[in-house]
C-alpha cells in the first residue's frame, strides 16, 4: 500500500478536506450532538463543544501519521462548514484493506451527499493508496446505511451477531466490500454495454 494521508479531494458537490480545532463548533451543532445521528455509531453523544474540540485536538494531531486518513464533509458554496465526516477507521497493511465509517448530519441526508463522499474516498483508496480491499459495516436496524454501501458498489458479505458494541449495546453487524478484482470487473462490465449500445 502506497499511503499518503488525509489528501483533500474534491466531487462535484463536496470538498473533503482535513478537520481542524476550528471546526468544534459546526461538527458539535451539525452531527455530534445529536442522538439520532448517533444511534448505531460507536461513539457517544457529545455533551457540550468542549468534548468535541477535545476529539479535534487528537484528529489533527493524528494527520502527521501518512496511514491517517480522516476527512470532514463540506459542501461547496456554503463556506467552509463541516456536515459530516468519513475516515479510513481501520487501516491494514498485511491484508491490503481498509474499512471506511462516515456520518452525516440529518439535515443532509437523503442527498446523495454520504455515497458521492463514500464513492470518492473508495476511489482514493484503489487508485492511490492501492489497497486491495475497501469495506464497511452498518448496523442492520440502520438499514440506509447499507443502502448507500450497495449504491457505492459494495457487495453484502454476511452479517456477524453479536459482533460489535454501539449506542444500542451489542449487536449485529452488516459487512459489505469491493475488492480491486470486483471494481476491474464491474468497469469492463460497463464498457462493454456502452459499445454494444453504439452498434
Amino acid at each position: 500500500m502506497d499511503h499518503c494521508g488525509t489528501i483533500r479531494l474534491e466531487t462535484q458537490r463536496l470538498v473533503l478536506r482535513r478537520f481542524s480545532p476550528d471546526d468544534a463548533a459546526a461538527m458539535y451543532k451539525n452531527w455530534a450532538s445529536d442522538s439520532e445521528v448517533t444511534k448505531y455509531l460507536s461513539w457517544p453523544t457529545h455533551t457540550d463543544t468542549g468534548v468535541t474540540l477535545k476529539v479535534l485536538e487528537e484528529w489533527a494531531g493524528s494527520y502527521s501519521k501518512n496511514d491517517y486518513y480522516h476527512w470532514a464533509i463540506v459542501l461547496k458554496g456554503t463556506g467552509d462548514e463541516p456536515v459530516g465526516s468519513i475516515a479510513g477507521v481501520r487501516v491494514d497493511d498485511s491484508a491490503e484493506k481498509v474499512e471506511i465509517g462516515y456520518c452525516v448530519g440529518k439535515p443532509w441526508w437523503r442527498q446523495g451527499i454520504t455515497s458521492e463522499a463514500l464513492k470518492t474516498v473508495m476511489d482514493f483508496f484503489f487508485d492511490r493508496v492501492c489497497v486491495n480491499r475497501v469495506e464497511a459495516k452498518h448496523d442492520p436496524r440502520n438499514p440506509h446505511s447499507g443502502m448507500v454501501m450497495k449504491k457505492c458498489g459494495m457487495r453484502y458479505e454476511g452479517t456477524l451477531r453479536s459482533s460489535c458494541r454501539n449506542n444500542q449495546g451489542i449487536s449485529d453487524m452488516c459487512y459489505y466490500a469491493m475488492l480491486k478484482s470486483d471494481r476491474q470487473t464491474s468497469s469492463g462490465q460497463a464498457a462493454a454495454q456502452h459499445v454494444g449500445g453504439r452498434q
